[in-house]
């Protein structure tokens, strides 16, 4: 079963204005990404850096759960889970 990635408004624009993607990936977060990027290059750029590291101000969830908290772009991800994208909001 493939991964489904939840993209926020924000980001919408550069994943076709899809509100989720169906990416079928697993094992690791980073094998995913890998593979929204073949196919969504814009939205890998702003997910993650030159190096492929997640950007600072993008946050994770798998399943709920931080992905720093489950290892970053080394967590597991399994068939059928759920990757949520959230970029940082910063305001004042």
């Amino acid at each position: 079963m493939p991964v489904t990635v939840l993209v926020p408004s924000t980001l919408r624009g550069d994943a076709g204005d899809a509100k989720a993607l169906s990416v079928d990936a697993s094992g690791t977060l980073r094998a995913v990404l890998d593979e929204m990027g073949r196919r969504w290059p814009r939205l890998e750029r702003r997910v993650r850096d030159e190096q492929g590291a997640l950007r600072r101000y993008m946050n994770v969830y798998i399943d709920g759960v931080d992905c720093r908290v489950l290892g970053g772009a080394d967590a597991p991800v399994t068939a059928d889970a759920e990757v949520h994208l959230l970029p940082s909001v910063a305001g004042g």
